[in-house]
């Protein structure tokens, strides 16, 4: 796994020859903001008033609050609502924590080379139409199974994908303090 990791994922898009894709020439964006210099005091103010901090942040809140929700309640819903004997209805999890192995070894991946802000939106995009796929399953017990296992294929990769989203987007004077001269990077398990 670890050779996987190595070699899949990188801890610098600059390291493939892209840039972030939040990076501009702007006050919180410039290319000396992104180097070396660090400046040590950054008022926690200015991260407050910053549009994208309260946008990626609320989107964060969104999904893990529908993440959360439907994966704490799966096995419960195929039980007593779609009738599943405990033993079909638990293999549910099953379903969802191996599609989440598939899709943390592949979408975080591509997020290196598709960018994260594009990579959230489509893993946001297919986990919610998962979500409403299995509100209107019916009684069917095949569907569920389908729609939690694709839902999974992304929601392995969600929480990472956000981790790396905020060290590609923010300038590193911004984090670096914090972290000491690392880098927030996707991290599998």
């Amino acid at each position: 796994m670890v050779l996987v990791n190595g070699f899949l994922l990188r801890s610098d898009p600059r390291d493939s020859g892209y840039l972030p894709w939040g990076q501009k020439n702007g006050p919180f964006h410039s290319s000396e903001a992104y180097g070396t210099t660090l400046e040590k005091n950054i008022p926690l103010s200015m991260v407050f008033r910053n549009i994208t901090f309260w946008l990626i942040g609320f989107s964060y809140f969104s999904i893990a609050y529908s993440l959360y929700g439907i994966t704490t309640f799966m096995v419960d819903y195929a039980k007593y609502q779609i009738g599943l004997p405990l033993e079909k209805a638990s293999l549910l999890a099953t379903v969802h924590g191996f599609s989440q192995v598939v899709g943390v070894l592949t979408i975080l991946p591509l997020s290196d080379y598709m960018g994260r802000k594009r990579t959230i939106i489509i893993s946001n995009a297919f986990i919610t139409a998962c979500l409403i796929g299995i509100l209107f399953s019916g009684n069917s017990w095949e569907v569920p199974f389908i729609f939690v296992g694709f839902m999974a294929l992304f929601y392995g990769p969600t929480f990472r994908l956000y981790g790396a989203c905020a060290g590609d987007y923010f300038p590193r004077t911004w984090w670096e303090p914090l972290l000491g001269h690392g880098r927030p990077c996707m991290v599998l398990g």
